[in-house]
């Protein structure tokens, strides 16, 4: 590669660095300068929105309705019930997707689209509150909805100033205020948050209980006090977890055995032979509730390092076993 050659790649690479950092702070700009705009207009749309009995319908074309799909999904995922609905479909049925128990929130930065001013009329006509998020006071959209949120920039990144940057970047990011605004008025917590990502880790977490995941029944090792050594061990080899309840005849729990406490037992040099299960066992054990979740039962294994867990039904009676490897494949840890 030539002199010349080396300066023109090294310019280039310059001037993408260049561009890259300006765009950076153009829409940092952008997004910072909504807050002084965040005021009463923001505190009504919330309330309009937490007043009403339907669905928030966000519409909206081309890049603001990319962004209406992603407004929508997060008030949807925390605890704000809303779809998207494209405005051209609307015009040809799926207007029929809209009540008059719905808000429709409408997202333009001009505030002058086509496919919206054509659906202005009828949404008044269907009642349906209206909420426009542009960044023209004056516009179309803005001069006929009940609110209007100001989403206006001062510039686009794009060195052209006409390509949707900036503008998308504040429309997203008011979204995002609209949407945790909601979510606190409406008390919404972890828990909620994890019913509507069931398939997520948070979901896996919160809603997954010690019963969803423990082994029950026959495959639960157990034994009466008064079991032999030899009854305790074939007990604990046949049901392959390294322990075995010592239960009574209510299937109380009196303790547990476990391959440590087999380990402890020869180094003693115990006459194995003549030991009873109540002799051998570990008296009062880690024990969990079936109702319990299960990220709690890896939390008591990880502070008291252990592997598994009895569990207990209401009653206290041992009704199942959850190991560290249960939760595993359960993906719970």
């Amino acid at each position: 590669m030539t002199a010349s050659a080396h300066q023109t790649s090294g310019s280039s690479a310059q001037r993408a660095i260049t561009l890259a950092r300006e765009t950076l702070d153009i829409e940092a700009a952008a997004v910072l300068g909504l807050k002084d705009r965040i005021g009463e207009p923001f505190a009504k749309a919330v309330e309009l929105i937490l007043a009403i009995q339907g669905r928030v319908v966000v519409m909206g074309m081309g890049k603001s309705g990319h962004v209406g799909r992603k407004i929508a999904a997060t008030l949807a995922s925390t605890g704000t019930p809303a779809l998207f609905v494209h405005p051209a479909e609307a015009s040809h049925g799926d207007l029929g997707m809209i009540t008059a128990q719905d808000l429709v929130l409408a997202i333009s930065n001009s505030g002058e689209s086509q496919e919206m001013a054509v659906l202005l009329p009828v949404l008044k006509r269907l009642g349906a509150p209206l909420i426009a998020m542009t960044g023209n006071a004056r516009s179309t959209m803005a001069r006929h909805a009940d609110l209007w949120l100001d989403s206006a920039v001062d510039k686009e990144a794009c060195p052209l100033n006409l390509a949707p940057t900036a503008s998308t970047i504040a429309q997203m990011a008011l979204g995002d205020a609209l949407a945790v605004a909601l979510l606190d008025a409406r008390g919404f917590k972890a828990e909620d948050f994890a019913r509507s990502h069931p398939g997520g880790a948070l979901g896996r977490k919160l809603l997954t209980h010690v019963s969803d995941v423990m082994r029950s029944g026959d495959a639960v090792p157990r034994v009466a006090p008064d079991a032999n050594f030899s009854e305790l061990m074939r007990e604990m080899s046949a049901k392959g977890l390294g322990a075995a309840a010592i239960v009574d005849a209510d299937d109380q729990v009196l303790g547990i055995f476990t391959d440590g406490d087999l380990r402890r037992l020869i180094e003693q040099g115990r006459d194995l032979r003549s030991t009873l299960a109540c002799d051998a066992m570990h008296p009062a054990p880690r024990t969990i509730t079936a109702n319990a979740l299960a990220v709690d039962a890896a939390d008591l294994m990880e502070l008291h390092r252990i592997t598994s867990v009895l569990v207990l039904d209401v009653q206290g009676r041992l009704c199942g076993a959850v190991t560290s490897n249960d939760l595993m494949r359960a993906k719970v840890i």
